[in-house]
């Protein structure tokens, strides 16, 4: 049986059914708002109802409609990644600008926007235009974590399809089927991951991706003293920083090359005059893309101390959730018998304020890391905070 469109949304069923019935002509909006926690599939979601839209079947997954827009080769479906901090008004406006002309096949003219939460000001007032004022056979696909992410005036013209966290069990089966992965690493991959489809899909199939987690989980019972508070935040900060130089350093050498290529530059050749100030440009990019990268992998090494802490709170408090953590059960159980539920509450917190100094205030990840480790200290015997 040929997979649809659809296959790659993990449990997503009531979201699935109401655009395949969209896309079958009843209820369809020339506006969509896709939220949902980080690793949900928005904007796989979004993609997906795109290709159903160009097929003549909603979705079938074979035609040459669904494989293209699949593929993101498709003329009427446009896709609009940032690797940035935000996206500007001149992006927006090239989009608006396709927006108003026709499709070049027989159905629809799409734009997808990833990351809507992180449109500029300007950028937002260039859209809302062009949502107030739709064009025929035009379909805009926003994609952000919550509705409140997007402006109340943008939001209000969008039909709204929120994804939810995909169960572990889901996930876990989506791995086995789609990658192969053995039933007892995907189930690890799946809990571990907390729902993150692409963290799940990493965890399943570079053992580096898991030695750098076990790596992290592992810190709570090291913080026994200042200096091993120190040299964790140390540690964390260097690993994530490999790990983000390695997801980056691929993309940017091809970017060099292809501006290279563009200009044509050669290794010991003249360099044209207008060389220099594009290459500054895209070193510029490169750096702001470095640091959100450097911050998003540091970001998911944070959630993956929360979910200790949280297993902890679940041992002591006799909770029969499943522990996301299981693999290392002894060492979380060291947590639980080292502290008690209230202060593995307040590390959540510690651990959130962390977060928030990183992303929102702009605080070197080195110092906010080496405040959180001395917060989450272990106490001394009978001084449990």
């Amino acid at each position: 049986m040929t997979a649809t469109v659809w296959e790659s949304l993990v449990g997503q069923g009531r979201s699935v059914e109401a655009l395949r019935t969209a896309a079958e002509g009843h209820g369809m909006s020339h506006a969509w708002l896709f939220t949902g926690p980080p690793g949900s599939g928005r904007s796989n979601a979004a993609v997906a109802f795109a290709a159903a839209l160009q097929c003549e079947q909603a979705g079938c997954g074979s035609c040459h409609e669904c494989r293209t827009a699949l593929g993101g080769s498709h003329a009427d479906v446009t896709v609009v990644r940032t690797e940035k901090l935000s996206i500007g008004v001149d992006e927006v406006r090239e989009l608006v600008r396709r927006s108003a002309l026709a499709p070049v096949g027989r159905r629809w003219q799409v734009l997808v926007v990833e990351d809507a939460d992180r449109l500029t000001d300007q950028a937002c007032n260039a859209l809302l235009k062009a949502i107030e004022e739709p064009t025929d056979r035009t379909v805009w696909m926003l994609c952000a974590p919550t509705v409140e992410d997007v402006l109340p005036t943008i939001r209000s013209r969008c039909r709204l399809v929120t994804l939810a966290t995909p169960a572990t069990d889901d996930v876990a089966r989506f791995l086995v089927r789609a990658d192969g992965v053995e039933p007892s690493l995907a189930a690890y991959a799946a809990r571990a991951s907390q729902g993150h489809i692409g963290r799940a899909r990493a965890l399943a199939r570079d053992e580096g991706a898991r030695a750098r987690r076990a790596e992290v989980v592992g810190i709570p019972v090291q913080l026994t003293s200042l200096g091993a508070c120190m040299r964790a935040a140390s540690r964390l900060a260097e690993v994530t920083k490999e790990e983000a130089d390695v997801l980056t350093g691929e993309l940017d050498a091809r970017e060099k090359a292809d501006l290279d290529s563009s200009y044509g530059v050669v290794e010991r050749g003249r360099r044209p005059r207008e060389y220099a100030p594009a290459l500054a440009t895209l070193e510029r990019g490169q750096k702001t893309r470095a640091k959100r990268r450097h911050l998003d992998v540091v970001d998911r090494g944070l959630m993956d101390l929360v979910s200790v802490y949280r297993d902890a709170i679940a041992i002591a408090t006799g909770a029969p959730a499943e522990l996301v953590n299981s693999d290392i059960r002894p060492a979380v159980e060291q947590v639980a018998r080292t502290s008690t539920p209230e202060l593995n509450l307040r590390r959540i917190g510690w651990i959130f304020e962390a977060r928030e100094q990183m992303l929102e205030f702009n605080v070197p990840v080195a110092l906010a890391l080496e405040s959180m480790m001395v917060a989450l200290r272990v106490p001394d015997q009978g001084s449990r905070r």
